[in-house]
């Protein structure tokens, strides 16, 4: 990036993140949101995450500075030469997914995720799920506590914390993990092209109720999920050289 003139600063909750913030904002002035060049982040990846969704149709791009707990998503914390770290910053240019979910009255809700969509059993039964690709059914019942959809961008979120594979940020693929399977007891899940549509029924949906949550956006009681990237939205990451998003995953899958 060549011209960064006006900057807006959002936080989290976290003491640190004001203070930060208040001393950028004395160092490089700052602007309201819809007057920015650059929205800075100072927070955790949540927060993040949250600023992503926040300014998601304005296609402002992000540049996050970890003032938070978990910084996998964000850049080192350093109060000089900001301006020029964030116009030598490497573009990551995300899609999120579109999620429908249709509850048991009928009602259809809708909404993006960054990292997954995930679906989850409500009571002390285990859901039980068919998971069609593209109209097709690939597996008329999985029985676990749930199943997620994971982006390359989140794949090294909850998506890996369920044994889900690692994915780089430019695979076109989509990762299908199960959470805590219990029939098929050996499936691990599958790589999926980005372009599929994916659609989730739930079996026994009276019986075996199941919430949805694509990001932190939850739906209780649903019947059906379908899940497809949607590639009109764009979402700009911005991160400095050496600590590009593409070169974390790719540490990560090496446990670096």
């Amino acid at each position: 990036m060549t011209t960064i003139k006006n900057l807006a600063f959002v936080t989290s909750d976290m003491p640190e993140a004001r203070l930060a913030a208040s001393h950028f904002a004395k160092l490089y002035g700052e602007v309201p949101p819809e007057q920015a060049d650059v929205i800075v982040a100072l927070g955790g990846d949540g927060l993040m995450l949250q600023t992503l969704h926040s300014f998601m149709d304005q296609g402002k791009p992000i540049y996050g500075i970890n003032r938070g707990s978990v910084g996998f998503l964000m850049n080192e914390y350093r109060e000089l030469d900001l301006l020029d770290r964030i116009k030598t910053a490497e573009r990551s240019i995300i899609h999120p997914l579109l999620m429908q979910a249709t509850d048991q009255e009928g009602h259809i809700c809708e909404a993006r995720a960054i990292n997954e969509v995930s679906i989850f059993r409500q009571s002390y039964q285990a859901a039980k799920l068919s998971l069609s690709v593209d109209g097709r059914v690939r597996m008329p019942e999985l029985v676990a506590d749930g199943v997620l959809v994971a982006t390359p961008a989140g794949s090294t979120a909850y998506n890996l914390s369920a044994n889900g594979p690692i994915l780089p940020l430019n695979a076109p693929m989509l990762a299908l993990t199960p959470i805590s399977a219990f029939r098929p007891r050996r499936w691990r899940g599958a790589l999926l092209p980005d372009k599929a549509t994916i659609t989730i029924s739930v079996l026994e949906a009276q019986k075996r109720p199941v919430n949805a949550v694509a990001d932190h956006f939850e739906f209780r009681s649903v019947v059906e999920i379908q899940v497809r990237m949607d590639r009109e939205t764009e979402l700009v990451m911005l991160h400095d050289p050496d600590h590009g998003l593409e070169e974390r995953i790719l540490r990560e899958q090496f446990g670096t």
